[in-house]
């Protein structure tokens, strides 16, 4: 007799196995069909083709609404590798001028990449082989045309600025997943810094295609299209006149120009020599362009000299002193200072140049005298009235030091800035041993030179400080974002100096005196009140440097302005002139000096020793 309990728990044993190869079929199928979406992708890519618009973006405006930078359109080949066949190489090589090879690394490098995302294969056709591959779609299975909008220039001057946009890689892909392989962000100036409001919000279009790869209409009559929304329009506070000016007096020069409108810190104009145009950073010869600019050693086009450049501040730092000693309450309106042609300290002197004597602060901004702020810093940190050591003293100074700005950061809308050099008292405590420095050790600060570093703009910011009589903001370049009436609020803080706004009155009246019969007579502009003060900083083994920072008008402050001119020796030979002339161009808008203009205007001095 059969037992057929046996063949029943067999029954179940098969049964048992044959649930679970059901269980995962199912389960395969699921995750095939749901989780796993590549072939369902492939499938849809077949028919349907996802077109993501990147949006234009924002236009960048002067100040006065002069256009410095729109759009306008190109068009960059993409591919879809999973979609590639029968591709004649040879053929498209030969279209797109590259050779075989290239081509195949970039299609490999687009597989890479993934196999069903389009990649840019080239970018920024020329309109010719634009054409030549819409007429002939259908051979291309893979590739599509995309519409993009290309940067274009409307000035050939504040690049460094405006800034530049470039492809994106991977770490702008990892920390912003807006971005996708072949967009563009913003690199440098305003382009980087304001990218989120420039880059507006990308569309999307789903069009059918047919086995071709043929455009054959939108998706659903386009119901699950997502227009793009354009970026923001910037209103910036430069005046393209004044830049522009600015960038041909500095032709054939190394150094700065930096202008601000001391009543809410707006850069008017910053001039960085040399520089370069900045139409040569978009187009397919961005990329050489930009590395022949990198490799230039010599002039060094890329380095914005206004914000990084970081120079002895040379007797333009007497500004500083002179109101630092006042509110310390070292110096008075009555202080008088003698000068025997500099200061003399142990077996050493400190030079100066033949002028009246003794001085008072008037005297001694108007006369650039040395000894004056020797005796200054003496009296200041050897003063045992008032503090109980040189350190003790030093630490006050350094602190009114940087709040007038300098050692430090602005933090506004002007990225890579750099922070100067304000030695503190654990410097020299570090460097000579605490307790073994007092004031004739390190003497050289007063007059701006040894270890003091300061850059164009904090130099522009100090003048435009004195013109507001004790206080400054930030100096930033977007008056608005958006609608030229959409203000920028970001940087509309008022910054103490925390010098009491009787101490500048001085201080202004002997720049103004430097100006009609002092230092920096160079600096005069026809028929307005003008406060200045030459500098000369040290630069062994080449030429001095020539410094001029002023402001105009004295009775109500239009413009700030410092002006380097590296390797031009004293202040009064090139920066001042320079200075002038874009004063006089700002308030008036016209030039009555051309035989001046033309002689600062068509004169190089890079490196005179």
């Amino acid at each position: 007799m059969v037992n057929r309990d046996i063949y029943k728990g067999r029954q179940f044993i098969i049964l048992f196995f044959l649930g679970i190869v059901a269980i995962i079929y199912v389960i395969r199928l699921f995750f095939l069909q749901v989780i796993d979406d590549k072939w369902k992708s492939a499938a849809e890519n077949n028919a349907i083709r996802r077109i993501v618009n990147a949006a234009p973006r924002g236009v960048i405006y002067d100040r006065n609404g002069a256009i410095l930078v729109d759009n306008e359109m190109s068009y960059d080949l993409m591919v879809v590798p999973f979609n590639v066949k029968d591709l004649d190489t040879i053929e498209l090589s030969f279209i797109l001028g590259i050779d075989t090879a290239d081509l195949m690394a970039r299609l490999r490098k687009a597989k890479n990449y993934s196999s069903y995302v389009p990649s840019v294969l080239v970018k920024q056709l020329t309109p010719q082989m634009n054409a030549y591959i819409l007429e002939r779609s259908h051979k291309y299975k893979g590739f599509y045309v995309y519409p993009r909008t290309v940067r274009k220039y409307h000035t050939s001057g504040a690049a460094h600025s405006l800034g530049y946009i470039a492809e994106v890689n991977y770490n702008d892909m990892e920390k912003d997943n807006y971005y996708a392989l072949g967009d563009y962000i913003g690199k440098s100036g305003i382009e980087r810094y304001y990218e989120t409001d420039l880059r507006g919000t990308k569309g999307v279009r789903y069009v059918l295609v047919d086995n071709f790869r043929r455009d054959k209409g939108s998706y659903k009559d386009g119901e699950l299209d997502i227009d793009a929304v354009p970026g923001k329009s910037l209103w910036c506070s430069l005046d393209k006149d004044l830049q522009e000016y600015g960038e041909k007096l500095m032709k054939g020069k190394r150094g700065s120009i930096v202008a601000i409108e001391p009543s809410s810190g707006e850069i008017l104009a910053l001039v960085s020599s040399p520089s370069y145009d900045p139409s040569l950073l978009i187009g397919s010869d961005r990329g050489k362009n930009y590395m022949k600019l990198q490799n230039d050693s010599i002039n060094k086009p890329l380095f914005n000299r206004a914000l990084m450049a970081q120079y002895p501040p040379g007797s333009t730092f007497k500004l500083v002193n002179a109101l630092v000693f006042q509110q310390a309450h070292i110096v008075n309106n009555s202080t008088l200072y003698s000068c025997s042609m500099g200061y003399a300290y142990g077996n050493r002197k400190l030079g100066c140049h033949g002028h009246a004597s003794p001085l008072d602060i008037i005297g001694s901004v108007q006369n650039s005298c040395n000894a004056w702020y020797c005796r200054g810093l003496v009296s200041m940190l050897e003063n045992r009235k008032y503090y109980k050591s040189t350190e003790d003293a030093y630490n006050h100074w350094y602190k009114m030091v940087t709040q007038l700005g300098f050692g430090q950061k602005f933090n506004s809308d002007l990225p890579y800035e750099l922070t100067g050099f304000i030695p503190s008292a654990e410097f020299y405590n570090k460097h000579y041993g605490q307790g073994r420095w007092k004031a004739t050790t390190i003497i050289s600060i007063s007059i701006g030179q040894g270890e003091i570093n300061a850059t164009p703009i904090q130099l522009a910011n100090l003048v435009s400080t004195i013109a507001n009589r004790g206080y400054y903001y930030p100096p930033h370049i977007v008056k608005a974002i958006g609608h030229k009436d959409s203000l920028n609020t970001n940087f509309n803080q008022k910054k103490n100096s925390g010098i009491e706004a009787k101490y500048f009155e001085p201080v202004i009246l002997g720049m103004e005196r430097a100006v009609t019969g002092g230092t920096a007579r160079r600096a005069a502009v026809p028929g307005y009140r003008v406060g200045a003060k030459t500098g000369t900083a040290q630069n062994p083994p080449y030429a001095d440097h020539s410094l001029l920072v002023c402001f105009a008008p004295l009775e109500n402050p239009k413009i700030a302005i410092s002006v380097i001119v590296e390797n031009g020796g004293f202040g009064a030979t090139w920066a001042a002139p320079i200075a002038s002339l874009m004063m006089e161009k700002y308030l008036t808008d016209t030039i009555t000096r051309p035989d001046l203009e033309a002689s600062i205007a068509n004169r190089s001095i890079y490196y005179v020793k």
